[in-house]
């Protein structure tokens, strides 16, 4: 028995876990049933400190066509008999131990979510979280993830269309990576990760198993160590060539009627398919394993179930057609073995040789069956006294011009304000000629829904620093931004799939902010009827020096029923009108300037209320729908001036603007961060109608300039071209590898 318990420990069960599967079996488990209840009670699969507050999150309504978590993506209508099917996911410790693989098997791993529904990846989008800049360890992880991340999207041949990159202190070495994927499918072709129909044959199909990726389930659910180097063979190794045959193969495959069930074997490989599988279709499996394809020699029972190799697939194949299934993975030069039969019995047992290895029931070890669920202690963070503390007036406000130029100046050079050209110009963003929104920007990602007459719009959002400083106002803006954004491309906002990156959920001051985080999302996806489909809760993200910012990072999807109607960010004319939507606040709370500029790191979240921001993007879907305006670009991180340079860059075209600020202090007028406000353009006479519609709204507007020709002018001082503000921006990042 201490043996046994050690052993326990070692695969990262407690002693009342231990004890608890002893209860289940009857009967003390062997090492690999030992192995296979380690992965699949692991955080990364069980979701055991996190699903009680997951199931808090609308699950129901809008164009929902399956339940949330009930299949490997979330599934909407999109009309025309047409549903969008996204996730998306995280890989941050692998990454943060092989970024380069981590990341591009990150990719992988998110596409066949997609396509082993049914559904064909049509865009990708990531975000991306690193350490601080000058940092060599971070510019290591940064240049692998985007190799990795562009490596494997551009061969695979799905679009990396949108997404975000922050660089916090935070992060450093423990990187977050989430990457997020799009598909298309018909309604009513989709195939569920269910196994069903006693005899059926149970199918492997795609690469052979190996050792890489052993123990990755398990891996992902502890802290990043200065040890964990050790386990880098834990760290799956990618073939995005490999899987494009696969994608192919599998879409071809569902259109023969002969598959019953499919599911791809991500985290923990084999034992987690047959038992996720079985456990939804009520049956059980038994499994040979030494039919199972191997790349390498004499792999253990524990081994096969464990392995996390990538681009494979479990099949469950109707009885009888077996040689149609088997003809397409041969055309495709697939490996398709049989390797077991489905049961009546709801367990499953595996064999090796014809000796049983392991005997286990699939409802024992899964989420929403026998897995444990833990309602862990909280506690409000002791750093919320700093916050608390924290007052605008010890902050001295902008008062000279030169000053004010000299900031924005430092602002639009920082990190996360610069442009990310450095890292997308990696990606291929038009393979597939679906994206609209390369050679004509706007908030969201637009990508058209070929076949569908429509077009989606798509977008990946979190401000952590917001979540840090208010961890339930950070939720509801991390949805309100998405939404915001979609709105602002002309989408209507459809709903959410979310990855919600935490710390150590044992530490109390974590596992506050994950609940209230959790909480915030919730009360916003409500308001903006966006739905949760789905998504990934990744604990244990630790540096040296504690936790990352919390970051429930947000992936929401939108649709446009008509691509004519999309917005662009970007000022399109010359004498235009530039018109602030929504009000000015006296606010520089966890803003870029009062963080990075001033050097503050403890202040409240950005001013925000649920029903102001609604009542705003409502109006903002009502005026696009009417053709009043030319553009449309939120104000987020860098304040109201950064948009207004980045509405600027894409023409070169400048503005001449000025304000009276009145009771907003200069520096939150054109840094601060307060929600809820777009910066539309458009024609001088359409400026009257534009007002009277805000009037009767109830929503607040100021004029702020015009458009020109490219000279600059705040309050009347000049400040140059856009050309030299363009070149500060677009070479930031960039400047810091060089030489290297």
């Amino acid at each position: 028995m201490e043996v046994t318990v050690k052993t326990a420990e070692q695969l990262r069960l407690t002693s009342q876990e231990f004890e608890l599967i002893h209860e289940k079996l009857g009967r003390l488990p062997n090492f690999t049933e030992l192995c296979c209840f380690s992965a699949m009670w692991s955080e990364h699969c069980s979701y055991k400190n996190s699903i009680k507050w997951l199931k808090t999150l609308p699950r129901e309504g809008g164009r929902m066509l399956v339940a949330a978590g009930e299949e490997n993506a979330g599934l909407m209508d999109i009309g025309n008999g047409f549903g969008v099917v996204f996730k998306i996911e995280s890989h941050n410790h692998p990454s943060a131990i092989e970024p380069f693989q981590g990341a591009a098997t990150g990719v992988g791993g998110i596409q066949r979510d997609i396509f082993t529904m049914g559904a064909r990846p049509i865009a990708s989008l990531n975000s991306l979280r690193f350490g601080r800049l000058t940092d060599k360890k971070t510019q290591w992880l940064l240049n692998g993830v985007v190799k990795g991340i562009g490596h494997y999207g551009n061969c695979f041949g799905v679009p990396t269309v949108g997404g975000e990159i922050y660089f916090e202190d935070k992060y450093h070495t423990n990187p977050l990576v989430n990457a997020m994927s799009v598909g298309i499918v018909e309604n009513g072709k989709t195939i569920s990760a269910t196994a069903e129909g006693e005899g059926n044959p149970v199918y492997f199909v795609g690469s052979a198993t190996g050792k890489d990726g052993i123990g990755g389930a398990s891996f992902a659910s502890a802290d990043i160590t200065s040890d964990s180097v050790e386990e880098l063979p834990a760290v799956q190794v990618g073939d995005p060539f490999q899987e494009k045959k696969l994608l192919e193969a599998c879409l071809e495959v569902i259109t023969t009627g002969a598959v019953v069930g499919m599911q791809d074997m991500g985290a923990a490989g084999i034992i987690c398919s047959t038992a996720e599988m079985s456990a939804k279709g009520g049956v059980g499996m038994d499994i040979q394993l030494d039919k199972v394809p191997t790349r390498q020699k004499d792999m253990k029972a524990w081994e096969l179930l464990l392995s996390e190799s990538q681009e494979r697939m479990l099949m469950v194949v109707e009885r009888g057609k077996e040689a149609e299934v088997l003809a397409i993975f041969e055309k495709w030069d697939l490996s398709c073995s049989e390797i077991g039969v489905v049961t009546n019995t709801g367990t499953l047992n595996f064999y090796m040789n014809g000796v049983l290895e392991a005997t286990l029931p699939a409802h024992e070890l899964v989420l929403g069956g026998g897995a444990p669920q833990y309602t862990r202690d909280y506690k409000e963070p002791a750093y919320f006294e700093k916050i608390n503390a924290f007052d605008i007036n010890s902050v001295p406000d902008i008062t000279d011009a030169n000053e004010l130029q000299a900031t924005v100046q430092n602002l639009v050079q920082l990190p996360n304000i610069a442009s990310k050209r450095y890292v997308y110009t990696q990606y291929d963003s038009m393979v597939g000629a679906a994206n609209v929104s390369t050679n004509n920007p706007s908030d969201a990602a637009i990508v058209l829904a070929h076949g569908t007459g429509k077009a989606l719009a798509v977008t990946t959002d979190c401000n952590s620093r917001y979540v840090y400083a208010n961890p339930h106002t950070g939720g509801m803006i991390a949805v309100a931004e998405a939404a915001r954004n979609i709105v602002c491309s002309g989408g209507e906002p459809l709903g959410v799939t979310n990855c919600l990156n935490f710390g150590n959920p044992y530490d109390p001051e974590v596992y506050y902010q994950f609940v209230h985080a959790v909480t915030g999302m919730g009360d916003a996806c409500r308001k903006f009827n966006t739905p949760v489909t789905g998504g990934n809760v990744s604990f244990y993200n630790q540096n040296p020096d504690g936790a990352v910012y919390p970051t429930p990072t947000i992936g929401m999807v939108g649709l446009l029923e008509n691509v004519e109607n999309k917005m662009t960010l970007y000022t399109q004319n010359e004498g235009d009108v530039l018109v602030l939507i929504g009000e000015a606040k006296n606010c520089i709370n966890s803003s870029e300037y009062l963080h990075k500029i001033k050097g503050v790191e403890f202040s409240p979240a950005p001013n925000f209320d649920l029903d102001e921001e609604y009542n705003l993007q409502q109006f903002i879907a009502k005026i696009i729908q009417q053709k009043l305006i030319t553009s449309a670009h939120d104000v987020s991180e860098g304040g109201l001036i950064t948009t207004l340079l980045e509405k600027s860059f894409f023409k070169n075209l400048g503005f001449a603007v000025s304000a009276d600020t009145n009771d907003v202090r200069t520096d939150a007028f054109w840094l601060g961060e307060a929600q809820s406000r777009v910066v539309v353009s458009l024609p001088e006479n359409k400026v009257s109608e534009l007002l009277l519609a805000a009037t009767d709204a109830g929503i607040v507007t100021q004029i702020l300039g015009t458009v020109t020709n490219g000279a600059i002018t705040v309050n009347q001082q000049n400040w140059g071209n856009i050309d030299t503000w363009k070149n500060l921006y677009d070479t930031a990042i960039e400047k810091h590898f060089q030489n290297n």
